[in-house]
This record gives structure tokens, sequence and C-alpha cells, in this order.
């Protein structure tokens, strides 16, 4: 949904742009032939979601325990695809109100070929979304990888494995 908000942002503002630089047509900002009167629509973006949180259906990866910890993981935008951006979600078994640092990848632990997605905290759900592009072709075992930082330095590595089939989807 963010990606869906930000492509319809970037799109009325290159609109505007053109507009209010004469569109090629002379810089008299119309047709060439109106005195630039000619009026353009721009249209409005959709409002961002309560919260901005908004994914789609998240399905629940289950819990892992990592150090002690116990780690929630849910994956949204549905099944995950090879070059395609996964989205992992984490909760964390304590709130710090987002001073943890979370990254994710999708691969292997030693992150060949895999693109790292550094997390945003959601206060309003307290967990983290983070984004990752999977790598083509997925590896064999491969898995969502979380590292996660806590504020005394300390790092947490763990793993969970990702949906290609999203059940009931």
């Amino acid at each position: 949904m963010r990606s869906s908000y930000m492509k319809a942002v970037a799109a009325g503002a290159a609109l505007v742009l053109l507009t209010a630089c004469g569109g090629g047509n002379g810089g008299n900002g119309g047709d060439g032939g109106d005195g630039g009167t000619a009026k353009t629509t721009v249209p409005t973006p959709p409002p961002p979601p309560a919260g901005g949180h908004a994914h789609g259906a998240e399905a629940p990866l289950g819990a892992v325990t990592v150090d002690g910890m116990k780690i929630e993981a849910l994956q949204g935008h549905g099944a995950l695809t090879a070059g395609a951006l996964g989205h992992l979600v984490i909760k964390l078994p304590y709130s710090d109100s987002g001073a943890t640092i979370v990254r994710a990848w999708i691969g292997t632990e030693d992150r060949s070929a895999a693109l790292v997605g550094k997390g945003d905290y959601a206060a309003a759900h307290d967990d983290y979304d983070i984004h990752a592009e999977a790598p083509d072709p997925l590896p064999p075992g491969g898995a969502w990888w979380f590292e996660i930082e806590k504020p005394d330095g300390s790092t947490h590595v763990g793993s969970i494995g990702y949906l290609t089939v999203i059940p009931g989807g």
C-alpha cells in the first residue's frame, strides 16, 4: 500500500512540475494559444492508513526463540517470489519504543546475494516492518534471516521460513 501511495504522489508531483514548467509548449503554461488558462487536474493520492501500517493480509510465520527471546514473525505482500519485494513483520518480546535496530534479508545466513532491509518501528503495533528483495533464484534452504541489535549493542541473529504459498490464499 505504501508503494502505491508513493507512486501516486510521485506521479502527481511530476504532473505538477510538467504543467508548471510549461509542458514543453513554449513556456506559457497552456496549450500554446490560450494565454496560460488551461487547467490540469492532479489526482489526489489516497491518504496513508491510520498508523501507517497497511500491507494487506499478513500471514503468520510462527515464533522462534533466539538467545532466549521469543520472536514472532508475519509475512506481508502475499507469497514470496524470486526477485520480488518481501515484507517481514517482527514482534519482539519487549517494548523499547523503537530503540532496537532490526534488519532482515531473504536467503542464507551468510547474506550471499541478499539485499538487507532495515526495519521501521510501527508504534501503533509495537513491531518492526522490514522490506527486503528476494534473490533470484531463491536459494535452496533459504529463509527470512533477521538481526536484532539491542540498545546495549548486543546482536542476535535468527531465521524463520518464508511462505511461497499463502495458506487459504
